[in-house]
């Protein structure tokens, strides 16, 4: 089953992560990549047209994730597993200090 989410440029949709059974994909908005204000979410994922691949979470996302204590309220909170790198992503990584955010991608069904 893939999961996805919308992932944020100071407050603006830049593009969807998401992962299934091959890996991780992250794609940039077409709408975002015309955009004179279009900026890269990070250094590792320059702009363009494609999307990346990665077996595992790619770095740049899996470091928005918390650490320490506060990783240990939201595992203890939402009961996640802490192996489950996507799952914290999404619970996790709404409001995120910085200019990226991302943000659940409802599918059918979802409120």
């Amino acid at each position: 089953m893939a999961r996805t989410g919308r992932v944020f440029m100071d407050g603006e949709f830049a593009g969807i992560i998401r992962e299934d059974e091959e890996g991780f994909w992250f794609t940039y908005d077409e709408g975002y990549l015309g955009s004179a204000d279009a900026r890269a979410i990070s250094l590792a994922l320059p702009l363009q047209a494609g999307p990346y691949h990665d077996r595992t979470l790619f770095p740049f996302f899996d470091g928005l994730i918390p650490e320490g204590w506060l990783l240990d309220i939201a595992e203890k909170t939402w009961k996640l597993d802490p192996r489950d790198r996507m799952g914290l992503l999404l619970a996790c990584c709404e409001d995120c200090i910085g200019a990226v955010s991302v943000g659940r991608e409802e599918g059918p069904g979802d409120a």
